[in-house]
């Protein structure tokens, strides 16, 4: 068996201290300055098959300006690509809703802090952290949560996994809309398939029903643009039409084997019919035919994620230190941290208590939008 590899990096006092990391045996480490290669981008959706951790994302998104790519080969397979941006005396790791596990981590942390000098801080945002006993000083808390469905083989062994009373929902709603509307149809699109207008038509409808809840949506011309660009490279765009109309659809984006949902909207003309649960439904099976590994919802814990099997996926912030004593010298970063993650744990009981209908619930829910309307938090 071998021994655990040791790397090290120096503390503030101009020590050196070891790090222990599982070995490979032929570990080889490039870092590409300010560069991103071609490969990165293939490489990035065969080891995290995530959306936020793609080059398409950073390309209709942005966020990768002046990016430079750290990439661990273990002989000829590329294991880790991690793309980071330095700033002052922090980098800052770009890649999001990716698994990093410790030995990841104190890897990178070794060849970071070895690299460059002046750099004290590493921060990472929205990961799945695999961690244990880190020999570093760090910050780890909760800031998203993502909604998961890991696909099963078929449409139909999906279908029977639901629970008895969201396939009666299914099946009832379904022969409603076609006794009603003979020329409903269904309907998927990949990239080279969807037009723009379709793409423009679903966040419309997007826009009225939030608009009907009191709600003002996200998706501005400037959003809407980087969507329709996204979509024509990677997307999957679902629509119900009636009459040729389309009246609900489901805008997704395929990174890897996994989809992830951007927009679901229908027409509130057709809430009898619940087309939007609708439309999401049989979006999945169609991402299941096409041989997909997961269907991300995303954040939100909207209840038609859950009816359709979504579960809690967390996905925390992580701010790694140099040493404790640049921990110290950061304090004002740390109670940054400190204070966001409480906001967060905040956010999350609050919404836990609105769902309760209790005059507890009540109450939590008109003190939270005082809070807000305070500028305490923002919304």
């Amino acid at each position: 068996m071998r021994r655990r590899q040791e790397q090290s990096i120096e503390n503030a006092q101009g020590n050196t201290i070891a790090i222990q990391i599982a070995p490979w045996s032929d570990v080889s480490i490039q870092c590409y300055e300010n560069d991103v290669p071609a490969f990165v981008g293939p490489a990035l959706e065969k080891l995290y098959g995530n959306l936020f951790s793609s080059l398409a994302y950073y390309r209709a998104f942005g966020g990768a300006d002046n990016a430079s790519a750290y990439v661990v080969r273990d002989g000829k397979n590329i294991v880790c690509a991690w793309l980071f941006q330095r700033h002052r005396n922090t980098v800052r790791v770009i890649n999001e809703g990716i698994r990093v596990d410790q030995d990841d981590l104190l890897r990178f942390a070794g060849y970071i802090f070895g690299r460059y000098a002046n750099v004290d801080v590493i921060s990472f945002h929205a990961v799945r952290a695999n961690l244990v006993d880190v020999p570093l000083p760090c910050q780890r808390f909760n800031c998203l949560e993502d909604m998961v469905l890991t696909l099963p083989s078929s449409a139909e062994n999906y279908t029977a996994s639901l629970g008895r009373s969201t396939r009666s929902y299914i099946h009832r709603y379904t022969n409603k809309l076609k006794r009603d509307f003979p020329s409903y149809e269904f309907r998927v699109l990949g990239p080279g398939e969807i037009e723009e207008h379709q793409v423009r038509h679903i966040i419309g409808l997007n826009r009225l029903r939030m608009a009907s809840k009191g709600k003002e949506s996200i998706n501005d011309e400037d959003v809407t643009r980087r969507i329709v660009q996204l979509v024509r490279e990677c997307g999957l765009v679902g629509v119900i039409t009636i009459d040729g109309h389309i009246c609900a659809g489901s805008i997704n984006y395929r990174a890897g084997s996994n989809y992830f949902l951007e927009t679901l909207a229908h027409d509130p003309a057709y809430d009898d019919y619940r087309l939007g649960t609708l439309c999401c439904y049989l979006t999945i099976c169609e991402c299941i035919r096409r041989g997909g590994g997961e269907y991300h919802f995303l954040w939100g814990q909207d209840a038609y994620k859950t009816r359709l099997l979504g579960v809690q996926r967390d996905l925390d912030d992580l701010v790694v230190y140099r040493s404790w004593l640049h921990m110290v010298l950061y304090g004002k970063l740390v109670m940054h941290h400190v204070w966001h993650a409480a906001v967060r744990r905040t956010r999350v009981w609050v919404r836990q208590m609105r769902r309760r209908d209790s005059l507890a619930g009540r109450l939590v829910s008109r003190v939270w939008r005082l809070v807000r309307g305070a500028g305490v938090v923002k919304s």
